[in-house]
C-alpha cells in the first residue's frame, strides 16, 4: 500500500511507459526502413540504433524509474532484490503495452512498400539453439546493468547509461544474424500482436528472461556476494526499498541506474 500510495511510484511506471515507446520506435523504424541496405551495413546501422535508444533513454528517465524498458532486467532486478514484486509487475505491463503502442503506430505511418514491423524471427537455427542465443546475450546486458549500478563501488568511471547501452549494441551485434536478437521480450511482443503472429514467441521470452535471472544470481551470490541479511532482502521485495514519500515531496532518485 505504500507503494501504491507514492507519486514517485506511479511516475515510474509512467516513465516505463513513455520511455518502451519511445525506444520501440526509434530502435524498429531503423530496422525497417530502406530495406535495400546492404546485410552487414543495415546489421550495424540496426544494432547502434537500439544501443544508442537505450543510452539516451536510460540518461533522460533513469533518476525516474531506472529505465528498465526489458522486462528481462526487470526480473534480474527482482531476483537481485533491489525493487518489489509489484513494481516488477506493473513495470513489467507498462513495458509490454508501451511496445505494443509503439508498434501500432509504427505500423499505421511506415510506407506501404514496407512490409516489416521488426518481428523477431529464428534464421536457420532450432528454438532450442535460439533460446541459447537468447540466453546469453541478455545474460551480458543484465550483467552490466547490476554490476554498473552497484551501490557498493566507487571505481566506475564514464556514462553508466552509455555503458549499458553499448551493452545492448553488443548483444544486436552477436544476436541479430541468427534469431534478430531479441533481448527484451517486450521488444518481441509488440511486432507480434500487431501483427498477429506468435511464432516461436516463446523463445524470446524464456531465454532473455532466464538469462536475466541468471546474471543477477550469479553477480549478487558468485562474483560480488552481498552481505544483506535474508530479512531485508525479503522486505524489498514485499514493500519496496525504503524512501518513498506518500506525498511525493523530495523523492529519492531511483536506486536502479546510479551508480553512487
Amino acid at each position: 500500500m505504500k507503494e501504491l500510495k507514492s507519486k514517485a511510484f506511479w511516475r515510474a511506471v509512467l516513465a516505463e511507459l513513455l520511455g518502451m515507446t519511445l525506444f520501440i520506435f526509434l530502435s524498429i523504424t531503423s530496422a525497417i526502413g530502406h530495406p535495400t541496405d546492404s546485410s552487414p551495413a543495415q546489421v550495424v546501422k540496426v544494432s547502434l540504433a537500439f544501443g544508442l535508444s537505450i543510452a539516451t533513454l536510460a540518461q533522460s528517465l533513469g533518476h525516474i524509474s531506472g529505465a528498465h524498458l526489458n522486462p528481462a532486467v526487470t526480473l534480474g532486478m527482482l531476483a537481485s532484490c533491489q525493487i518489489s514484486v509489484l513494481k516488477a509487475i506493473m513495470y513489467i505491463i507498462a513495458q509490454m503495452l508501451g511496445a505494443t503502442l509503439a508498434s501500432g503506430i509504427i505500423y499505421g505511418i511506415r510506407p506501404d512498400t514496407v512490409k516489416a514491423l521488426g518481428l523477431n524471427t529464428l534464421s536457420e537455427v532450432t528454438p532450442s539453439q535460439g533460446i541459447g542465443i537468447e540466453l546469453l546475450a541478455t545474460f551480458q546486458l543484465v550483467l552490466c546493468v547490476i554490476a554498473t549500478t552497484d551501490k557498493r563501488r566507487r571505481d566506475v568511471m564514464g556514462s553508466v547509461p552509455l555503458a549499458i547501452g553499448l551493452s545492448v549494441c553488443l548483444g544486436h551485434l552477436t544476436a541479430i544474424s541468427f534469431t534478430g536478437c531479441g533481448i527484451n521480450p517486450a521488444r518481441s511482443f509488440g511486432p507480434a500482436v500487431i501483427l498477429g503472429d506468435f511464432t516461436n514467441h516463446w523463445v524470446y521470452w524464456v531465454g532473455p528472461m532466464c538469462g536475466g535471472v541468471a546474471a543477477a544470481l550469479v553477480y549478487d551470490f558468485l562474483l560480488y556476494p552481498k552481505m544483506d541479511d535474508f530479512p531485508e532482502r525479503m522486505r524489498v521485495l514485499v514493500s519496496g526499498p525504503t524512501g518513498y514519500d506518500v506525498n511525493g515531496a523530495d523523492d529519492p532518485p531511483a536506486v536502479e541506474m546510479s551508480s553512487k
